[in-house]
């Protein structure tokens, strides 16, 4: 069973000008969504300590002006057979770097991606991927990638174990308070 596709790309990150600063209130909200992105706006209200309508309005400006960028469900992926992930880094050739939004978007669409992060260094992308086997992940570096003219290289390493980071679960805190 195929994983579902990546879907859209994801709202760019906001430019340092554009993000406002976030209150005690505002961590508290997405500390509680970090955490329970499902919890309904009542019970979020309530234990972030605010009135409904403020939550809601709080909540609705954090989703506006790009904090929220979203609210996904995170599935394992050996749940859809797919028992077999992968980092692969990715150096672009030189002259490629006006493609690098195209080379995304093509990423992104890809059954096998779960995640395209832009980084520093030696590399220019890390895809995170996930396979049925090593005949598919062979089939798409080797096919999909390694085939693409923009592309100059990859390295492919094979996640073992995947441990959610603390951030990732929600405890995100206010600059001034210990998560």
């Amino acid at each position: 069973m195929p994983l579902p596709p990546a879907g859209a790309l994801p709202a760019r990150a906001l430019p340092p000008q554009d993000v406002r600063p976030l209150d005690s209130t505002d961590h508290a909200i997405l500390r509680v969504l970090g955490s329970d992105a499902r919890i309904s706006n009542k019970d979020l209200a309530e234990r972030v300590g605010v009135a409904q309508s403020t939550c809601l309005a709080r909540v609705r400006t954090l989703h506006e002006s790009g904090v929220i960028r979203g609210y996904h469900a995170d599935i394992d992926p050996r749940a859809l057979g797919h028992d077999l992930q992968a980092m692969i880094a990715i150096r672009l050739q030189p002259h490629a770097r006006a493609v690098m939004g195209d080379l995304v978007a093509e990423l992104s669409r890809r059954s096998e991606v779960l995640d395209v992060y832009f980084v520093a260094g030696a590399n220019d992308f890390l895809v995170h991927v996930a396979t049925a086997s090593t005949d598919e992940l062979r089939r798409f570096v080797a096919d999909h990638l390694n085939r693409d003219p923009a592309i100059a290289g990859t390295e492919t390493n094979l996640i073992f174990e995947h441990t959610r980071a603390a951030g990732r679960r929600g405890s995100v805190s206010a600059p001034d308070q210990p998560s």
